[in-house]
This record gives structure tokens, C-alpha cells and sequence, in this order.
């Protein structure tokens, strides 16, 4: 039976995760910042919290990290850990560092440290390109990032690349897209359409307030891109690949699906409020992931308007 570690595993992606690999026979690891005070409410949904042994890692400290490796002796580390919300690191730009950069350092150097034969997956970013002014961004891509979030993402990938190089662990990156599900939190503007959206459909006289929709972003099914991780750690060799769906739409055309899903004209409902506005944004990102395709036949079957369907149903459910 391998044995995973999940660090985050209480978000979208780490909920996700655990749930695949545990259909897949591992023993499941999975860790918080406080494990006694954590809800886990992402894992209780998909009704596999007793299944997870779920421990206490703060990534930022390295000797809670080296406990945690020496504890559970994983054979794959998953790190989905860190702050989560482009929007958020402009205001928390010291906190979105040290969580993502630090904490991807100080697990690569404790398995570096511990010697044992671990492979390690890096939670990596479309938002380290930038804008890539409209050229569809693959593994060769420079990184542009325009956010704290794509700089402290950048910093992570780099650092995984320079411990694969320079130490030979088996150390990769998946460059993942954006990907949704019901499991996002209410910050995210994604979740925020969708929940709006239900409840208006349900009677709530609410108005949407929403940032610039003119942006255009590669929107994916969140369950799909966490067997694309899996897989990434199969490979005979460590490398990295963009994980995406290769199609781009605005978030004006993400609004007019939900809504109208809902059987409503969304024109009726949203409010554009300059203050949502990013003090720098993305217009564009455009994803070309035919690496994955070609290296281990990964392909998205579900593109934005079947996942806006499948995040109201689920939705729907939680209300």
C-alpha cells in the first residue's frame, strides 16, 4: 500500500485528492496548520473524514515539517498548502510568501534532509505566466507573474526545479489553470457567481457585485486536474506540465451560464463595482497542455459550461 501525505488537504484540490487516492488503495495522510481545530468540512461532503489520518504541519517551520515526514514516512508528498486567493495576496502579500515559498523550501529541503525516497508534487500556478498577450502558455513559457500570488508561486516552482536539478529528487510541478467545484469558498469570484446565482433563483432579492468580467481565464473541473497531479508522480522521470483545458472564456460568458442555468437573465441581477477591481489583473490566459496529453493521455473532458453546470447542482446541494 503506498502512503500519501496531502499537505492542505482540507481545501478543493486537497479534498479531491484524497478522495482519488483512496479509491486508488493508498494509506491517506493529510495535514492542517491545527488538526484538532480544523472542520474539514470539504472532506465530510465527500464522506471520507474518517478515512483521512489527518495530522498538524505548520510548512513554515521546518522542524514540524522534518517531524512530519520522519512520523509518517510518505512515499508521495502532495503540496496544495499555502494561501489560496489571487485577490487576497494584495492585501496579505508578506503571509502569501511565506506560506507558499517557505513552505515549499522547507518540505523539499526535510526531504532532501530525511533521505528517504520520496516523490514530491508542487501545487504550481497559471498566474505565474502573466500575461502571456494572448499566445497560449506552455511548460516553455516565461513567467510573468502580476500578482504576490504569482510571484510566491514562481519562487516554488523555481525552487523545486533547483532541488530536481541539484539534489535529484523526484520533485515536480503542475502549472495547473484555473479549476472549480462546489468545494471553492465564497471568496472566490467563481463560487461567489455560482452561490448568487442560486439563491436569487431561490427568491433572494440580492444584486451581484462583481469586478471587471471583461477578463478571460481557462476554466476546469477541479476532480479531473487532481488525476492529472496523481499522474504527474507516475511518470518514469520528474517533470513539469501545464494542466488546463486548452479553452479560454470570459467571465461575462462564466455569468450568463450561470444564470441562465438558473433560469435567469443575469443582465437583472450584477452590479459592476470598480472597487472589485485588481490592482493588476490578467486580461488573458490562454493554456496549451498537450504535454500532458502526449506524455500520459490527460485530457479535460469537462470546458467551462459543463463545470458551471455541475458547480450549481453541487451548490444546490450544500444550500
Amino acid at each position: 500500500m503506498k502512503r500519501a501525505l496531502i499537505c492542505g488537504v482540507g481545501g478543493q484540490d486537497g479534498a479531491y485528492l484524497a478522495q482519488l487516492l483512496l479509491k486508488k488503495g493508498y494509506d491517506v495522510y493529510g495535514s492542517s496548520r491545527d488538526a484538532q481545530m480544523s472542520l474539514f468540512s470539504n472532506l465530510k461532503w465527500l464522506g471520507i473524514l474518517e478515512q483521512v489520518k489527518v495530522i498538524s504541519v505548520s510548512v513554515i517551520d521546518f522542524r514540524s515539517v522534518l517531524q512530519a515526514l520522519n512520523q509518517v514516512k510518505p512515499d508521495e508528498i502532495y503540496n496544495l498548502t499555502g494561501q489560496s486567493s489571487v485577490g487576497l495576496s494584495f492585501d496579505q502579500p508578506v503571509e502569501t510568501m511565506e506560506s507558499i515559498a517557505i513552505g515549499t523550501l522547507n518540505l523539499l529541503e526535510a526531504i532532501r534532509f530525511s533521505g528517504l525516497p520520496i516523490k514530491f508534487y508542487n501545487a504550481g500556478s497559471s498566474e505565474c505566466f502573466g500575461d502571456t498577450r494572448g499566445e497560449s502558455a506552455d511548460e516553455t513559457t516565461s513567467f510573468s507573474p502580476r500578482s504576490p500570488y504569482g510571484v510566491a508561486k514562481a519562487a516554488a516552482y523555481w525552487e523545486t526545479a533547483n532541488y530536481r536539478e541539484a539534489y535529484q529528487l523526484f520533485a515536480c510541478t503542475g502549472i495547473l489553470f484555473n479549476h472549480e467545484s462546489p468545494l471553492r469558498p465564497e471568496r472566490f469570484v467563481t463560487r461567489k457567481i455560482v452561490g448568487a446565482a442560486c439563491r436569487i433563483a431561490d427568491g433572494s432579492q440580492e444584486k451581484l457585485n462583481l469586478g471587471n468580467m471583461s477578463i478571460k481565464r481557462d476554466w476546469g473541473w477541479a476532480p479531473e486536474y487532481v488525476e492529472a497531479m496523481w499522474r504527474i508522480l507516475q511518470q518514469p522521470e520528474p517533470e513539469d506540465y501545464v494542466i488546463a483545458t486548452g479553452e479560454t472564456r470570459s467571465l461575462q460568458e462564466f455569468v450568463e451560464v450561470a444564470f441562465s442555468y438558473c433560469g435567469l437573465n443575469w443582465q437583472e441581477h450584477i452590479v459592476q463595482d470598480p472597487k472589485l477591481y485588481r490592482p493588476t489583473d490578467l486580461t488573458e490566459g490562454r493554456a496549451n497542455p498537450s504535454k500532458a496529453l502526449g506524455k500520459f493521455k490527460w485530457r479535460a473532458r469537462y470546458k467551462m459550461a459543463d463545470v458551471v453546470k455541475m458547480m450549481v447542482d453541487g451548490v444546490r446541494e450544500q444550500l
